[in-house]
Formats: C-alpha cells, sequence, structure tokens
C-alpha cells in the first residue's frame, strides 16, 4: 500500500473507533443516573468500600484510622447554566470510550497486522484479550485505589479552619475520570513495551540498566496521588512495579525472538 493508503486505512480506523464510542456514549445515557450515584459521587460517601476496607485493616494493625469516616467534609457544587449537561455528556462519553476500548484494539490489531508474519497473526485474540483486561484492571485500580486515596487525602487537606471546601462538580468528576482513565493507560505498559521491543527499540537490559531510577519514580508518584503515610504508598506502588517487572520480562522473550531472528537471517545469507 501507498503512504496515502495508509493515511487511508488510519482515518476509517479512527471513523469506525468514533462510531463506536458514539454508540456506547449513547448506551451510557440511558444508565447515567447509575453512573453518577453509583460510580461517580461513590468515593464521596464515607462508606465507600475503600474506606471500609482501609479502616478495617488499619483497627487491625492498630494504623493510622483516618479511613475511619463517616463523610467527606466539601461539597459538590455546579457553578454554570450548562454545568451539569456539560457534565453529563463528557463522562458519558468517557464510559464509552472504556466500554468501546476493545474494539478500538481490535481496529488498532486490523491496521499493523499486515506488517506482520502469518504466525504473528494468529496471536490478534490474545493481544486484545491481555490489552483489554489490563487496562480494565487499571481502570478498576484507579477508581477503587487511587480516586479514594486523592478524594481522602485533598478533602481533610486544610490551610486554614477558615477555608471551606466547596469544590466544583467539574473538578471533582474530572479527577475521577482522569485518574480512572490514566491508570488504565499507565497499566498497558507490558503492551507498549512488546511493540518497542519488536521494533527494537528497547530491550530487557536497557529496562534493568534502568531499574532503580524507574523505582524511584515510581515512589515519587505514589507519594504525590497518596495521603503521607507508608503504607497507602506501598498499595500504590506494588502494582506499579509489578507491571515494570513484567514489562522486563517481555521485553526479553522479544529481544531474545528478534536475536534469534537475525542469527537465522544472517545463516540464510551465508
Amino acid at each position: 500500500m501507498s503512504f496515502l493508503n495508509h493515511l487511508e486505512e488510519l482515518r476509517w480506523l479512527l471513523v469506525r473507533s468514533c462510531i463506536a464510542i458514539l454508540v456506547a456514549s449513547v448506551i451510557a445515557v440511558f444508565f447515567n443516573e447509575f453512573i453518577f450515584d453509583v460510580i461517580i459521587f461513590g468515593p464521596k460517601d464515607g462508606n465507600f468500600y475503600t474506606y471500609r476496607f482501609f479502616c478495617e485493616l488499619a483497627q487491625q494493625y492498630n494504623l493510622d484510622k483516618s479511613f475511619c469516616i463517616s463523610e467527606l467534609p466539601f461539597v459538590i457544587q455546579n457553578r454554570t447554566m450548562d454545568g451539569q449537561l456539560s457534565v453529563m455528556i463528557w463522562t458519558c462519553i468517557t464510559a464509552g470510550f472504556i466500554i468501546a476500548f476493545p474494539f478500538i484494539l481490535w481496529e488498532f490489531w486490523k491496521f499493523i497486522s499486515p506488517a506482520l508474519y502469518e504466525k504473528e497473526r494468529k496471536y490478534a485474540k490474545m493481544f486484545i484479550f491481555i490489552s483489554s483486561i489490563l487496562f480494565f484492571l487499571g481502570v478498576i485500580f484507579g477508581y477503587f485505589v487511587l480516586v479514594p486515596l486523592s478524594i481522602n487525602f485533598l478533602a481533610n487537606f486544610t490551610i486554614s479552619s477558615v477555608v471551606e471546601n466547596q469544590i466544583d462538580i467539574n473538578s471533582y468528576i474530572n479527577l475521577v475520570k482522569n485518574t480512572s482513565l490514566a491508570t488504565g493507560l499507565v497499566f498497558e505498559l507490558p503492551i507498549i513495551i512488546f511493540f518497542l521491543a519488536y521494533l527494537g527499540l528497547i530491550t530487557d537490559a536497557f529496562l534493568k540498566e534502568y531499574r532503580r531510577y524507574a523505582y524511584v519514580l515510581i515512589l515519587i508518584v505514589a507519594a504525590v496521588v497518596t495521603p503521607p503515610d507508608i503504607i497507602s504508598q506501598t498499595i500504590v506502588s506494588i502494582p506499579l512495579v509489578i507491571l515494570y517487572e513484567c514489562s522486563i520480562i517481555v521485553a526479553k522473550i522479544i529481544t531474545k525472538r528478534n536475536t534469534e531472528k537475525e542469527k537465522q537471517a544472517a545463516t540464510i545469507n551465508k
């Protein structure tokens, strides 16, 4: 295919993906009460699952009981006429993207599959399944761990008793959406490393060399997004460390295969 034909294929990939997101978003509109009352505003409730879990954990091990709360000290406000309508539309679009993510992966695979060998195309289902699982696990981890940790910390942080926390609805929902989506994409790290290693842009040796720096970065991220206690930071750090170690294993396997292919090609040329 020519360069323009590739661009045409890419254009239709984006069109089909946008249609899938739009259809999923329309479906989400019919469940907007559940999405907002149960999912979006769930972490604002002091009886949210995460708070109860951390509270029981703190009581069991005699730790900081900051998660043993009945309510969070802030109210959510809408400050514009079209604020709630705009929030509903963009939240449903975000939900549509999450729902349609496996389809988007399938479209992406169809776009790159002509450049792969026949035996490599057989891994399409595995690629879509693993990538989707990682993404959904990331969204769940972000929603049930990072979002409650962030909300609890920020809601209770104060510079003075004079200041009351009256949070704009866009600020609150952006925190929930962006944190969950960002974590879902971060959990795609092994898949990204797979493609980078396949293209020869990165190796397991490179990841091992910079492992200590990666761990420091992970700890910094955990310290920023969580309250200043070691338990919360550890809970956030462990999945990220596991993802990094899995990425090293993936890079090692792909680098080994690339080396074997190069040896076979060299033997054939001789």
